[in-house]
């Protein structure tokens, strides 16, 4: 795999239901997703559930990612009947020059190179937990879920963020910030300020209301 370093934020101030995951798998593989639960419906326990259950999970292959959210599906959609436990995910897995992403709910993955970049989300216009297959634990059987492929080029950066950032920044001056800053430290100390000033700023009862903040920034070296 192509040498990369990598940044987290995690602020959990709004509704405590994010988690996330940043593992180095082997030389060649590595994980990043990240999980926002549903409000109201338990989403901050499902989505520490994926989140243990990616931490650990042996995984040598995409479909060994799919199998964990398999069960964890089924696991939710026990405990839940499809009406609580629901949380997104938003994966991408590393395999040599490959970025393999696999999604389910809002949870966006933006892929940004020099003069371009390339979305990748299963849904990315608000969130209905009653929509089919719009997140993890709503249905028995876990579907068809969002899932792309793309060959890594030096100097890509990408940026995996639940929505509470996504409504914040839009997503063209998220581009700008990530693809100006010098390393991915820089970059996300940069959102952060933006999403504190954005909320101060935002009247109450509009989309700028408090929400849990998290992001995952990976450059992968020229």
């Amino acid at each position: 795999m192509r040498t990369s370093t990598v940044a987290i934020l995690h602020d959990n101030g709004g509704h405590g239901e994010d988690h996330y995951v940043v593992r180095t798998l082997n030389d060649n593989m590595s994980l990043d997703a990240v999980m926002d639960g549903v409000t109201g419906r338990r989403g901050w326990e499902a989505s520490q559930t994926l989140a243990d259950a990616l931490a650990v999970a042996p995984l040598t292959a995409p479909a060994d990612l799919l199998a964990v959210l398999e069960d964890v599906n089924q696991q939710l959609y026990r405990r839940g009947l499809g009406h609580f436990l629901l949380t997104t995910v938003a994966a991408a897995l590393y395999c040599e020059s490959v970025l393999h992403i696999v999604g389910a709910g809002d949870s966006p993955i933006v892929l940004i190179r020099p003069d371009t970049y390339q979305l990748f989300a299963s849904r990315t216009s608000g969130f209905s937990p009653l929509g089919p297959m719009r997140a993890i634990g709503i249905s028995k059987q876990l579907g068809t879920l969002y899932r792309a492929e793309v060959t890594l080029t030096p100097g890509d950066r990408v940026v995996l963020a639940t929505d509470g950032i996504a409504d914040l920044i839009p997503r063209p001056e998220l581009v700008e910030v990530v693809r100006a800053a010098a390393s991915p430290d820089v970059a996300v100390e940069q959102l952060h300020r933006l999403l504190v000033t954005r909320h101060a700023a935002a009247p109450l009862g509009s989309q700028g209301r408090r929400d849990d903040w998290t992001t995952i920034v990976r450059f992968f070296s020229r």
